[in-house]
């Protein structure tokens, strides 16, 4: 079990008096079992006039603030400390076909088999998935080379991409970041029938030898889950994988939110009243390992 002091800083600072702003935060990482969240806290500067904390369709925890002081500058800071548990390393050999979600033996799954508007699964992406799923292979075993694949097949490029960048877009340059990864690899897994939603959270990266930790120098971090269904009676889990760094995820990942696309669960959006013409954003994450 490892556990995480995690600091998430959003600055914005406008060119011009902003007289309101409206933001949703995802920012508060989730309580299940392998992760526990043991305590939280979400900082707004100016201080909002109004603000409450509720719960999306998928369980995610969401804030709403308003802001409604005159200002040039906002800051929106979460503050988490949080426990992760490894994987149990269980080695399940099911079938990738027999792991398709219906409305028999995963009701609440088949959504997340289901195509985006607009459609992410082209024939360029069903053909490439294919590659990595014949007939009758075990479903962890195909997630691995698909994994591994899309890892040395694309380009990791910060810029290259923006979040209204399609899949078909990132397929064709082969290149893009974390975010585009996770979404090819869930067009390529739906392409197929399973059920894979979209994770937004933070990893926990090891320095270089003699090196200290750079503390801001981690950045938030998305990944892709593919559903398992259950044997022998068992509940059906879901197993996180990681296509930017080649790997299942393990205790080194915090998770705050999962939806079906990057769309379902931005760490912040909103909407403000000004008339500025510039603005800047400054995002700064630190993700630093506390003894247990």
């Amino acid at each position: 079990m490892r556990r995480y002091r995690v600091l998430h800083r959003t600055v914005y600072v406008y060119s011009d008096v902003v007289t309101s702003s409206y933001g949703r935060a995802y920012l508060t990482p989730r309580d299940f079992p392998g992760q526990r969240l043991l305590t939280h806290d979400i900082r707004v500067d100016p201080v909002p006039s109004d603000r409450s904390v509720g719960t999306d369709v998928y369980d995610n925890t969401t804030l709403y603030f308003h802001v409604t002081a005159e200002h040039r500058r906002l800051e929106v800071t979460g503050e988490s400390l949080v426990e992760v548990d490894p994987p149990d390393g269980d080695g399940v050999r099911t079938p990738w076909e027999r792991a398709r979600p219906d409305v028999g033996n995963g009701p609440l799954a088949v959504e997340f088999t289901l195509d985006l508007t607009p459609p992410e699964i082209t024939a360029e992406v069903a053909a490439y998935a294919a590659e990595s799923f014949p007939p009758g292979r075990p479903l962890l075993e195909a997630v691995r080379e698909l994994t591994t694949r899309i890892h040395t097949d694309f380009t990791y490029e910060s810029g290259s991409t923006t979040v209204s960048t399609s899949v078909a877009d990132v397929f064709a340059e082969r290149r893009g970041v974390c975010q585009d990864f996770a979404r090819l690899a869930i067009a390529c897994l739906r392409s197929r029938g399973l059920a894979a939603r979209y994770v937004s959270g933070y990893l926990s990266t090891d320095p270089p030898p003699g090196k200290e930790r750079m503390v801001g120098a981690d950045a938030t971090h998305a990944w892709a889950d593919v559903r398992l269904p259950g044997e022998n009676g068992g509940a059906a889990r879901w197993i996180g994988f990681d296509p930017t760094n080649n790997q299942f995820a393990d205790d080194r990942y915090v998770t705050v939110a999962w939806g079906r696309d990057y769309a379902d669960v931005p760490p912040l959006r909103g909407i403000i009243y000004t008339d500025a013409k510039e603005s800047t954003i400054t995002v700064s994450v630190d993700v630093a390992p506390i003894e247990v």
